[in-house]
């Protein structure tokens, strides 16, 4: 089983998605950016970016120390889709590239994206 955490957009989560609906969909039925992974998917965490212009690295801190006080597993990262079409579509200043090999300093994996929805 690959144990996910997600990041999300902190302004359009609930305006592109209600509830993180969809990431929930994709990983229980594996599609989009879920399909790369072995077996079942269990999404074990989520948290947004921090808010404009982006607190990521810190709230990758926070989540890394939580996970390890509550013994939960991290297997991989995934930055929602929400926070691609942010950047895409919204002006966000968040380099996506960036944050990715940022995050890779803390995680074994890291994806950007979610779904397809």
């Amino acid at each position: 089983m690959k144990r996910v955490a997600i990041f999300t957009c902190k302004k359009i989560r609930d305006i592109s998605c209600v509830a993180c609906l969809k990431c929930f969909k994709a990983s229980e039925q594996k599609d989009g950016e879920f399909a790369r992974h072995e077996g079942e998917v269990r999404i074990v965490a989520m948290t947004n970016c921090g808010d404009c212009p982006g607190l990521v690295m810190p709230r990758a801190q926070l989540l890394s120390e939580q996970a390890d006080y509550l013994e939960r597993d991290i297997d991989a990262v995934h930055i929602g889709t929400c926070m691609v079409k942010a950047v895409q579509t919204a002006g966000c200043p968040i380099d996506l590239d960036g944050i990715k090999k940022k995050l890779e300093t803390k995680f074994k994996e890291v994806i950007i994206g979610t779904h397809n929805y």
